[in-house]
């Protein structure tokens, strides 16, 4: 395991789970919002956005946080090795949204670029919003992506509770490995509707 793409909805804990998997076993750590948003909350241009994101993931190690799957996702899977996929219910989601955003705004957080998260953003592009909205999207849209012959390399560990996640870190971090799934086998249960943690 040495290029893991890490994807899940808004707020459900891809970045700290990167940050703690890149650390324990010594790989870099790609954000990938830090390649879309550019300053003042500008929206990188699809080309743009793909031609950085071509360029970070060039090395043989590295870990990647973030989905993107209609922008980007074929670049980052093709050079995956291992998919996580973060699948938490909902109110769960929320409850980490809204902590992160308090902790976000109390402490003028400096995110990509010099951006900080306002209020105001909510109002205008709510967060909560996009949680939810691919909450929905994903549940059809990432089985179907990992059906593809092209990605049917990728070992995919899909959790859909945070203790089962935190068990495969564990177990990684001791050097246990990731579990193994046949990839096609794991794209199959996807479309089935089966949970893979």
């Amino acid at each position: 395991m040495q290029r893991v793409a890490i994807i899940g909805i808004t707020g459900v804990g891809k970045t700290h789970l990167a940050r703690e998997l890149a650390a324990r076993l010594g790989l870099p750590h790609v954000e990938l919002d830090g390649l879309y948003w550019g300053p003042d909350w500008s929206r990188s241009p699809r080309e743009v956005f793909r031609s950085r994101l071509d360029a970070a993931l060039r090395g043989d190690r590295w870990i990647a946080d973030g989905t993107y799957l209609t922008r980007g996702s074929d670049i980052t899977w093709s050079r995956a090795d291992t998919l996580v996929w973060l699948d938490y219910r909902l109110p769960l989601v929320y409850a980490r949204l809204a902590r992160r955003t308090w902790q976000r705004l109390g402490k003028r957080e400096v995110l990509w670029h010099g951006n900080r998260e306002r209020l105001a953003h909510h109002f205008r592009d709510s967060p909560f919003l996009h949680a939810t909205q691919n909450h929905f999207r994903h549940r059809w849209l990432v089985p179907e992506l990992l059906g593809r012959p092209e990605v049917a390399h990728l070992e995919v560990e899909h959790f859909t509770v945070p203790r089962a996640a935190a068990a495969w870190l564990a177990a990684v971090a001791a050097g246990d490995g990731a579990r193994e799934l046949p990839p096609a086998g794991a794209a199959a249960r996807l479309q089935a509707g089966e949970s893979l943690g």
